[in-house]
């Protein structure tokens, strides 16, 4: 993509409205816009790092086994007085009347939405376990939404819902979705710590929030100090064996959130205990028959009788994701995007536009890295050099190659990579290979 050709309306300087980090780069690089409180327009480069994001998180889901379905965004409201939820639910849940006066709500969450359908559907514990996944957008009101898409109203996400005969087979699918997670974030780069936390709304008695740590989270939690030397998990799981000894492994150590966090019995010497920040970007519940009881989510048992189908869920953060990794990677100059969901592969910069050898250098040149396959957007404005340098370290890609004339007459580019700031000089016929071999 030419950048002279692509819509990236960047901001020179902070936005008054924002307060934190990933607010201020996502508005200053062009990502989004809001709308209203709380509700953003992902503009073509934020869209760019949200699908990067959703498709890691999707790739994951379905390695896992996961099965992924698509549910509407506005649900009858009747599904929720069944589960006992409607009035529970308080201002959060936007409610509204279709022109035939029947009750609706824009979804905050799918539990009654997808019971509705497995209880319309499955009738044997032989059809058992399902696990169905959907990544949408929801709205929860918030009396207060701030910190940009880490904490709007509208927002996208992967909900997963879980449906087994047992507690046993249960507590295996909640696992399924518990290393699914560890290998989904540390995809991203990021070390999420898994915490024991507070059910809230969604009930049941066994969740974990998935935590980053970082000075701009919004809650406090607490940690026992041999996390922050954990390497993230990034090896192969079989999915179809028992994940009870991985499960224990990756909850051995002290992590709870400040719901769950007792000072006066925590097991952690004072010494050790990590009191930090943490943005929370994923959480998975298992609450048993909460849902399948009272919405009649019942199946045949192995001797004919009606058991009620024990259920978890198992939600992430998708566009919370994205402001997260900015508040994990990041520099004074701007974001530095981890490969795997950066929007561009690298930035190609010319220096002097004006130039007809540059310009025929740097066209030639990303012709080929295109027809490569490799995603470059080509800095190609008559714009000063430091304009272009200054754009190329706010919006974050992983690499720059730099054509000037200098450089040009010697038969080299230069290439930087943005997270070191290493630089390098290359022969221009060596460049295209580099990144395929990436």
């Amino acid at each position: 993509m030419r950048l002279s050709q692509y819509f990236l309306p960047l901001l020179r300087e902070n936005p008054s409205e924002a307060q934190i980090v990933s607010h201020r780069l996502m508005l200053r690089a062009g990502m989004i816009r809001q709308s209203s409180a709380g509700i953003y327009s992902w503009l073509p480069l934020g869209l760019r790092v949200l699908k990067r994001v959703e498709q890691i998180v999707r790739e994951e889901q379905d390695r896992s086994g996961a099965q992924e379905i698509l549910m509407p965004t506005i649900q009858p409201a009747e599904l929720w007085r069944e589960s006992g939820r409607y009035d529970d639910y308080g201002k959060e849940m936007l409610r509204i009347q279709d022109r035939h006066d029947r009750e609706m709500l824009y979804g905050p969450t799918n539990e009654e939405q997808v019971t509705d359908i497995v209880r319309g559907a499955i009738r044997s514990y032989r059809d058992l376990p399902k696990n169905l996944y959907h990544i949408q957008w929801k709205f929860r009101d918030e009396v207060r939404p701030r910190f940009g898409v880490m904490r709007g109203r509208e927002f996208l996400m992967k909900d997963a819902y879980s449906f087994d005969v047992d507690a046993a087979g249960a507590k295996h699918s909640y696992n399924k979705m518990f290393v699914a997670y560890l290998r989904t974030f540390a995809r991203m780069g990021l070390k999420a710590i898994p915490m024991r936390a507070d059910t809230g709304p969604i009930g049941g008695d066994l969740s974990h929030e998935f935590q980053i740590l970082a000075e701009t989270g919004e809650s406090a939690v607490f940690c026992d100090r041999r996390w922050l030397e954990t390497a993230a998990l990034a090896d192969d799981v079989d999915y179809d064996s028992d994940l009870e000894p991985l499960f224990r492994k990756w909850t051995a150590l002290y992590a709870a959130t400040d719901e769950i966090h007792d000072p006066q019995n925590c097991p952690v010497p004072p010494e050790d205990l990590v009191t930090a920040r943490g943005i929370e970007v994923g959480q998975t519940f298992y609450f048993g028959t909460k849902y399948s009881v009272p919405l009649g989510a019942v199946v045949a048992g192995p001797n004919g009788e009606e058991v009620p189908l024990e259920m978890g869920s198992y939600g992430i953060g998708v566009s919370r994701l994205v402001g997260a990794l900015i508040e994990a990677n990041h520099d004074d100059a701007g974001i530095i995007w981890p490969d795997s969901v950066a929007p561009f592969r690298l930035g190609l910069v010319n220096l002097r536009a004006a130039d007809a050898k540059c310009r025929e250098a740097a066209g030639d040149l990303y012709a080929k890295l295109r027809q490569a396959g490799v995603e470059v957007l080509y800095d190609d404005r008559d714009e000063s050099p430091g304009a272009k340098f200054a754009a190329m370290d706010l919006i974050g890609l992983p690499d720059q190659l730099i054509i000037g004339p200098r450089g040009l007459a010697a038969g080299t580019i230069e290439c930087k990579n943005r997270r070191s700031g290493a630089r390098q000089d290359l022969p221009l016929d060596a460049a295209v290979a580099r990144f395929v071999a990436a």
